[in-house]
This record gives structure tokens, sequence and C-alpha cells, in this order.
């Protein structure tokens, strides 16, 4: 276990969590958080009103664990708009460190402390699957894999930004990023909000670094990739370039 204790300096962290059924998941995740990691590290979960009932189980361990807090918002409204919601709470309320992850175990907590080293001197750490040509995936199909690899290609020949794997949403950004981007002009969802944040921070010069994560893919519960991610992630790297080239970003 890495032990961030060790971490040269203790600054406020925000671990936001966007959720939609993820009772079986989410209780044990938080708690995983709170025992490995200092206090300084606060969890915000934002539920899409999960019929499931994961908020009423994260309402439960906030009114006991001052860390945990839950924004719960009225139906499914989407990724991009939870972590926009996320981000500006952080500022509003003083966090140093924002950091992104998945409810479903996809993302190792493990992670977390790594991560934290890797910010001395970044404004952007992601979690990286693909990062020194290695591929660090469990679980996925050979389909969902190679759509995946071709993405990050794809979106790193269009937009030339030299992140390996651009669609990744393990991440921590520093508080200085996300005030240096106009977070009301990023409207995208799904895997194309990863790319347009990264495509954000990349432009404004802000310092990107990748460290290998192994993601391995949900165990409970279900996939909340659409189609229509994919069609998004497909056409928003031409419009960022294109936003780019005129200087609108």
């Amino acid at each position: 276990m890495h032990d961030t204790k060790h971490c040269q300096e203790e600054i406020r962290t925000l671990v936001i969590i966007p959720t939609y059924n993820e009772a079986e998941n989410i209780e044990r995740l938080i708690r995983f958080i709170l025992l490995h990691y200092p206090d300084w590290l606060q969890v915000l979960v934002i539920d899409d009103n999960s019929p499931d009932g994961t908020a009423g189980i994260v309402e439960a361990i906030s009114l006991k664990e001052g860390r945990v807090r839950l924004i719960r918002r009225a139906g499914k409204m989407g990724l991009g708009t939870a972590y926009l919601e996320g981000f500006r709470y952080a500022l509003r309320n003083g966090y140093g460190r924002i950091m992104e992850m998945d409810a479903d175990f996809s993302h190792d907590p493990e992670s977390i402390g790594p991560m934290f080293d890797a910010m001395h001197g970044a404004d952007l750490v992601i979690g990286s699957r693909y990062v020194n040509n290695t591929v660090n995936v469990v679980n996925w199909p050979l389909s969902r894999l190679i759509l995946s690899k071709a993405a990050s290609i794809y979106t790193r020949l269009i937009t030339g930004m030299p992140v390996s794997d651009p669609t990744g949403g393990f991440k921590c950004f520093s508080e200085r990023v996300l005030k240096g981007i106009d977070l009301d002009r990023v409207h995208s969802q799904g895997y194309s909000f990863q790319i347009e944040m990264n495509f954000r921070a990349w432009k404004r010069g802000f310092i990107i670094r990748e460290i290998p994560i192994v993601f391995t893919d949900r165990t409970v519960g279900k996939s909340k990739m659409t189609r229509m991610n994919i069609f998004e992630a497909v056409w928003m790297v031409w419009w960022l370039k294109l936003l780019s080239i005129f200087r609108q970003l």
C-alpha cells in the first residue's frame, strides 16, 4: 500500500466520484479511501438519482464522516456536467487538487497515492492505460480495447496533443488548471469530456504528466458507455482543433 503520509506536502484534495446505480460498489470504495488516505483528502459523490439507492448509501456515510459530501441531481445529466459541478464545488471551497475517478473499482484506489506524488512539478496527472507503449487493461473484450486504443491514436493524430491516454477518466488537476480553463465553455460528455479538458489544459501551457495504472473492467454493475459517447468523441477532436486554430478555446 502506498503511504501518502510521506507526501511532501498536504494539499486539500477533493476526489469527485460521479455515480449512477453504483450501490454495489460505492460504500466499499469510500471506506477504502477514508481508511488509507489522510484527512486532507475528501470525497464528493455526485449522484444522478440512481434508482438502486446509491445516494442513500452515501448520505448515510456522510452523516457520520465529515470527509464525505453528496450532491443529488434530479436525473441522468451526464458525466461531463457531473464533473463540472464537482469542479465548481471544489473551486468554491478552496481545494488545491481535484481528482476524478470512477465508482466501480476500474480505477484502483491504491493508485491515488502515486498520482499525488506525480503532481509535484505537474499541473495535471493522468492515470494512463497506454503509457510507454504498454497496455494495462484487465477483463476488457478485444473489441473494446481496440476501440479505446484507436481513439487514443486518432486523438493524438488530429490534435497533436502528446497524451497517450486522452480518454482516461482517472486524473488529478491542480486548482490553477481549473481556474485557467473557462468551464462555462466546456459542453462535451463521456470520453470527449476527458479529451476536451486535457486539450484545453495543454493549449494553456499547463504541464501534463502520465503515470501507468492498471485499468480493471468493472466486475459489478453495468458499463455506462453508449454509441453516442463514441460519435461525440469522433467529431469533438475536430471541433477542438478548429477552436484552437481560430483561438476560440
